[in-house]
């Protein structure tokens, strides 16, 4: 379903959206961020009880934002993750992989608003929590201010969480290759969060 913010659309992520996506996600983040076949992968598993999660931005055509999340139960924690410190089940916490807001929209609640979308798809689709890892270096913690004034709670901080990307592909707009930048693992609890 499209909903209208301000002068954007938001709609749920279809294979039309996947180019701007895959080129806002690299100019913000740096090359191999994303790909066609990985952002294919990442959409597969927005997919749960034939709801769609993951969410793009429009200004006309252009895609300026866009949030991907993984349904609870369609990823796997990692050795970046810390289950036991989780309000609930991991079967139950769905997954915020990506938010990325065009630089000339930043700071107008577009980033805000895709999160608000994606967490009300999670919900739908049963989840009850949302975890994501926070670039530590984004521009004045901004990335990790924002995910906190959205209910985020800090779970732990983890040191050279992209360093493998780095190594595979990927060239980080702070550090290069190799990335040492530092995720932190935040949590949002559907029940208890601010708008939940």
């Amino acid at each position: 379903m499209t909903e209208q913010h301000g002068r954007w659309r938001i709609e749920p992520l279809a294979p039309a959206h996947f180019a701007g996506v895959v080129a806002l996600g690299n100019l913000v983040h740096g090359d191999g961020y994303l790909t066609d076949e990985g952002l294919r992968a990442h959409a597969a598993k927005s997919f749960h009880n034939g709801i769609n999660c993951s969410f793009v931005a429009l200004e006309g055509d252009t895609v300026v934002g866009f949030r991907l999340t993984f349904a609870a139960g369609h990823w796997q924690p990692d050795q970046w993750c810390t289950p036991d410190k989780w309000p609930v089940s991991p079967d139950k916490v769905c997954y915020f992989k990506c938010n990325t807001v065009d630089e000339a929209h930043r700071g107008e609640g577009l980033g805000a608003a895709l999160l608000r979308r994606s967490i009300d798809a999670a919900r739908a689709q049963g989840a009850e929590a949302g975890l994501a890892h926070i670039w530590r270096a984004s521009p004045g913690n901004s990335a990790f201010l924002y995910f906190s004034k959205c209910g985020g709670q800090l779970v732990a901080d983890h040191p050279g969480k992209w360093r493998q990307d780095s190594l595979e592909g990927y060239d980080c707009v702070i550090c290069g290759i190799p990335c040492s930048c530092t995720a932190a693992e935040m949590i949002i609890d559907f029940r208890t969060a601010p708008g939940a």
